[in-house]
């Protein structure tokens, strides 16, 4: 059965998985290194890990299967749980897919080494409305494509 899997320590669109996840009548996992609020009910669960680079990362990865969906900013992350077979979106509503990822991946790297080499400052553009909105359509799109499978 269709699960989600956040990785919830900095998600911005938990309450917009929340609903959608509802609507369909789907198991929603929060995976953080800190407590948190999340709704009450049998649907929602928060799995607190370890405080520790990676924990959650690595807890995500272990439990994601084949047509799970991952929600995550991370892009090592992504690129795990896609090599598992697991679908991931990201925060502002891209998904991550086996062609794309190799790219993103390169694309962090280079802009890490921008700054940490002074060249680059700051880091991407807010959170915006218009990102939200993307995050709910593509959030749909994958939940009936799954489901249409």
């Amino acid at each position: 059965m269709l699960h989600i899997y956040i990785d919830a320590d900095a998600c911005p669109v938990k309450n917009e998985v929340y609903k959608v996840a509802s609507r369909y009548g789907l198991s929603v996992t929060l995976v953080a290194n800190n407590y948190m609020r999340f709704p009450t009910g049998e649907s929602v669960k928060l799995v607190v890990v370890e405080k520790g680079l990676n924990e959650a990362d690595d807890w995500i990865v272990d439990e994601a299967g084949p047509d799970d969906i991952v929600i995550t900013g991370d892009i090592p992350l992504a690129a795990r749980c896609l090599d598992k077979g697991s679908r991931v979106l990201g925060h502002k509503g891209k998904p991550f897919t086996p062609e794309n990822v190799g790219d993103s991946l390169a694309t962090r790297h280079l802009l890490t080494q921008l700054r940490e080499q002074g060249i680059m400052m700051g880091g991407p553009p807010p959170f915006a409305q218009k990102d939200r909105s993307l995050f709910l359509q593509q959030l749909d799109q994958m939940i009936q494509a799954i489901q249409r499978a």
